[in-house]
């Protein structure tokens, strides 16, 4: 196994349109990383990742845990926000300082000044795991961007229109790179990069989104 992360060619910050509204931040999450390992070991101390069931009955290949006010759960019953984890009738974890530092930061620099999240999923994506391609519809203000970091291994980002049948373009997430915006309901996917094999020193095996 080697260090993914250091071997790969480093890439000049910049900003990418995905599609109207929505931006694509290269290495925008790297000044936080170190703060983001601590705060994630101490989420997933309370809330550990799991692989939860989709309505339909099947376990999900990705893994995912929340922090915040309510965490995006699913299972038989279906999608929702909930503000207890539904494996520990507890609480999820706060939000850390430095998760919202980051989106705050990465949603002005999208053109969303005012935007404060009070949730955060967060996903890990191991070799083979992938979401098919959906809209993030289950909140409740479509005015208010999404900000998703990605951390560890390359992934790949599917963003589509509002038909699912609409063309999709494709997008390579480097480690710190981060989305944003507020193009919704737009269909859209991630899964891991499955031809980019090794571990990072920090991150492990997988892509944290």
């Amino acid at each position: 196994m080697y260090d993914l992360l250091q071997l790969a060619e480093p890439l000049e910050p910049s900003t990418e349109v995905m599609a109207k509204d929505a931006v694509l931040l290269r290495h925008a999450a790297l000044p936080f990383e170190e703060r983001l390992l601590v705060a994630l070991n101490e989420i997933t101390a309370i809330s550990p990742f799991r692989r939860m069931m989709t309505p339909g009955g099947y376990t999900m290949s990705v893994a995912m845990t929340n922090c915040g006010a309510a965490g995006w759960v699913t299972d038989r019953t279906g999608y929702r926000y909930d503000p207890k984890d539904p494996e520990t009738g507890k609480p999820w974890a706060p939000m850390p300082a430095c998760f919202l530092d980051l989106a705050v930061a990465a949603a002005t620099e999208a053109g969303y000044p005012e935007f404060r999240p009070d949730a955060c999923l967060i996903n890990r994506y191991e070799p083979g795991a992938r979401l098919s391609l959906h809209q993030d519809k289950n909140e409740r203000d479509f005015a208010n961007p999404i900000v998703s970091a990605s951390l560890g291994l390359p992934a790949t980002f599917q963003f589509g229109g509002l038909k699912r049948k609409d063309p999709v373009k494709k997008f390579i997430l480097q480690h710190g790179d981060v989305a944003g915006g507020a193009a919704r309901p737009a269909f859209a996917t991630t899964e891991y990069l499955s031809s980019k094999k090794g571990i990072t020193q920090s991150w492990g095996a997988c892509a944290l989104i």
